[in-house]
């Protein structure tokens, strides 16, 4: 028998992540330029410049392997979020946080209850360990906490949540979070994604950090991808009680953080303008694209983040045509949305050249 052949049916079975091509292939293959990238939810500004200075400092330092622990990071993190710095733990994205506390948390054959649409990365990192995911449908494009906490049973582990939710951009408000928090069994860990929230400006949205206690097993999730544009650098960190960071961290490999993550996400957290600036662009992106949606007659779903669903009618379809004018956006069908398209706020120049190019490929139709 050979090797694979002896592997279990959940390693065998799993469907890898879908990343898109880079842009110099799609620009080669539909023979076009200057293409605009508008699917991944990056920060149009670019890094903060603050971070791009820390690097270019540093360079000269990369024979060095870097800090296992990410000791100055944690502790300015920990200083501006009021936290206690064994509360933190960084990782190669927040992606690698998930994949910490499911390989800490989760046994084959346990459940982590989530969304159905929301991050498929969680689906996809439970079933690597053998674990069951139980997805409930979203109700109006937004996570139905009732239903997810009538999904727990005496298997389930974890319990996945974002907010604002990724791909539809919506939010879980301090009501009805806190009504689902008072059914939620304290026996399980509650993973809040919150890759997003730097953007909502919502009132009655919930910080999840000010529901972190003792007898709550909580795990909030965040990034310097988004908002402080180091996606290329990949670092997120999770927030928890010493107790749960500390058994993520007999799971988590050493030196898992880059030096010019550390540098750059260190230099990031002082560096207000840029975030100013980087949620003044959302800012203005999301109005002007509600309304060039409405204008087209186009449904979409109000955002919470630095993206916006749109229903297009043939999401795919619309996904190509708008690449061969050299606009790059992300179909939705891998998420149960095959009508739709998801398209990150840029710059005004780049939401101006998406519309004019979703404006011919409709009237094509």
């Amino acid at each position: 028998m050979k090797i694979v052949d002896q592997l279990p049916e959940y390693i065998r079975s799993l469907i890898p992540y879908e990343p898109g091509k880079p842009i110099e292939e799609v620009e080669r293959e539909y023979g076009i330029a200057n293409s605009t990238k508008l699917a991944s939810n990056e920060n149009p500004l670019g890094p903060s410049p603050k971070a791009l200075a820390a690097i270019g400092a540093k360079l000269a330092e990369l024979n060095l392997y870097p800090d296992g622990d990410c000791f100055y990071l944690k502790n300015r993190l920990a200083q501006k979020l009021a936290v206690a710095p064994e509360q933190l733990i960084f990782g190669n994205g927040s992606n690698e946080i998930i994949e910490l506390a499911v390989r800490a948390f989760m046994r084959p054959g346990d459940q982590a209850v989530m969304a159905r649409q929301a991050f498929v990365v969680y689906q996809l990192i439970v079933q690597a360990v053998g674990g069951q995911s139980v997805q409930v449908p979203l109700r109006d494009y937004t996570h139905d906490l009732a239903a997810i906490a009538a999904a727990v049973t005496a298997q389930t582990k974890i319990v996945f949540l974002a907010n604002p939710n990724n791909p539809t951009g919506t939010i879980s408000r301090r009501d009805e979070w806190e009504k689902f928090l008072a059914q939620l069994p304290k026996d399980l860990l509650l993973i809040v994604d919150e890759a997003y929230f730097e953007y909502v400006e919502d009132g009655g949205y919930p910080d999840s950090l000010k529901y972190h206690s003792e007898d709550r097993p909580m795990l909030t999730l965040r990034t310097f991808s988004k908002l402080y544009g180091l996606a290329g650098l990949r670092i997120g960190y999770g927030i928890g009680s010493r107790e749960i960071i500390s058994m993520m961290q007999r799971v988590r490999q050493p030196f898992n953080v880059n030096a010019p993550a550390q540098w750059g996400a260190l230099a990031a957290l002082d560096d207000s303008d840029h975030v100013q600036r980087s949620l003044a662009v959302n800012r203005d992106g999301l109005k002007y694209l509600a309304g060039e949606f409405t204008k087209l007659g186009l449904a979409f779903v109000p955002s919470h983040g630095n993206f916006i669903l749109v229903r297009v009618g043939k999401g795919q379809e619309v996904f190509e045509q708008l690449l061969g004018l050299g606009v790059i956006v992300r179909p939705m069908g891998g998420y149960q949305f095959p009508e739709h398209i998801r398209v990150t706020v840029g710059t005004m120049d780049e939401n101006r050249k998406f519309i004019g190019a979703l404006q011919k490929v409709i009237q094509s139709f």
